[in-house]
């Protein structure tokens, strides 16, 4: 495996060919992959919250999926990715904190805007692991668009 990239907590990244994008600690946060199995290229966001509309417009984009994910877009399509062709897998969404008394918990909240921005640009969402109550770490091996997950104390499993 040529480069392996940690995604941290409200960024992304693209790689085409080959490598590895990890990213870990996915606890109510999301992260979301996206493939283009034609172009090999992959993207893989760490998505901190659902919606940007309630922040400042400097704030940054990477943290919310409603913008992370068409700005991953944006990147993919510069080394060769096309709309047509992208599929999407995600993980994430944990509820954590029993003391999140809100209707719809943070991760549940995450979950539901990334499947409607996913949905809404036409990306055809192909797996899931969400929700529960523990955090995943998530990793993309690029040249197969192979996605995995792990959750402490289980086995690492595709998605």
């Amino acid at each position: 495996m040529s480069e392996i990239i940690r995604v941290k907590i409200a960024d992304l990244a693209v790689l085409k060919g080959d490598g590895l994008l990890i990213t870990v600690g996915l606890g109510s946060c999301i992260g979301v992959a996206v493939y283009d199995t034609a172009a090999k290229v992959a993207g893989l966001a760490h998505i901190l919250l659902a919606d940007s509309t309630n922040f400042k417009a400097g704030d940054n984009p990477a943290k919310f999926a409603d913008t992370a994910i068409p700005l991953l877009i944006d990147q993919m399509a510069r080394l060769g990715a096309r709309n047509g062709r992208l599929t999407a897998k995600m993980a994430g969404g944990s509820q954590l904190f029993s003391f999140e008394n809100s209707v719809i918990s943070v991760g549940e909240k995450n979950i539901q805007m990334t499947r409607q921005t996913l949905s809404r640009l036409k990306i055809p969402l192909l797996g899931e692991d969400v929700g529960g109550n523990c955090g995943r770490t998530m990793r993309v091996y690029v040249s197969e668009g192979r996605v995995t997950v792990t959750m402490v104390g289980s086995e690492e499993r595709q998605i």
